[in-house]
């Protein structure tokens, strides 16, 4: 994922953000971010650690929407945070640009080249993550645990070009991904293995076949 402020200089970084009278917010490991303001119009900028959109029913079950890394964006506009059900938590200690959004989409700004570049990037990146998005839902149709892996083993390999798949967490947050138990994925993992059709090393799992895409 690019930097949001690819092609900027650090002095035009800070001109963009004060021009946009941006926030900066830090959390620790845990906790909630941004509680107070789900619902303003506000665009969020992950520039440290790990975070995830999650949504909690009325059991406290939880279902991943999202993975945060750095430069990930989200906000009321591009993200389901507004809903009593979402919460965004820090997984790892964070650090958060906040941008009104009507302060983003003022068109006072593209008198700017710098600023016109950063809209570029973002446009970009969300690009990117509505087709991630879109990915994911392609492999959450499938039926079955096992169906719901070898798609995401293939969609990982057709992006990559490598039969190395590096996790971006553990294999907890995969169950989480793929919205299955982690038992049961545990299990369909175990007999994959045991079929020789991968090999799972921590966060690296091998694929021992080629996926036919």
């Amino acid at each position: 994922m690019i930097n949001p402020f690819e092609g900027l200089s650090n002095s035009q970084r800070a001109k963009l953000l004060h021009k946009l009278e941006s926030h900066i917010y830090k959390y620790n490991k845990n906790e909630e971010i941004l509680a107070t303001l789900k619902a303003t119009n506000i665009v969020c900028i992950l520039v440290e650690g790990h975070a995830q959109i999650l949504n909690i029913n009325y059991l406290g079950e939880e279902t991943l929407i999202e993975d945060l890394f750095e430069n990930s964006i989200f906000g009321t506009n591009i993200s389901s945070i507004d809903s009593t059900e979402c919460e965004i938590r820090a997984i790892e200690p964070c650090k958060i640009i906040v941008i009104d959004y009507n302060k983003l989409i003022n068109t006072d700004n593209i008198e700017t080249s710098y600023y016109n570049k950063f809209i570029f990037n973002l446009f970009v990146i969300i690009n990117s993550r509505f087709k991630e998005n879109n990915d994911r839902i392609q492999i959450l149709t499938k039926k079955s645990i096992r169906d719901k892996l070898l798609a995401f083993f293939e969609n990982e390999y057709r992006k990559n070009r490598s039969q190395r798949i590096f996790l971006s967490s553990n294999l907890k947050n995969l169950a989480d991904y793929l919205a299955v138990n982690r038992s049961a994925m545990f299990r369909e993992l175990k007999s994959l293995k045991e079929e020789n059709f991968i090999k799972v090393d921590g966060k690296k799992i091998t694929l021992l076949y080629v996926p036919n895409i």
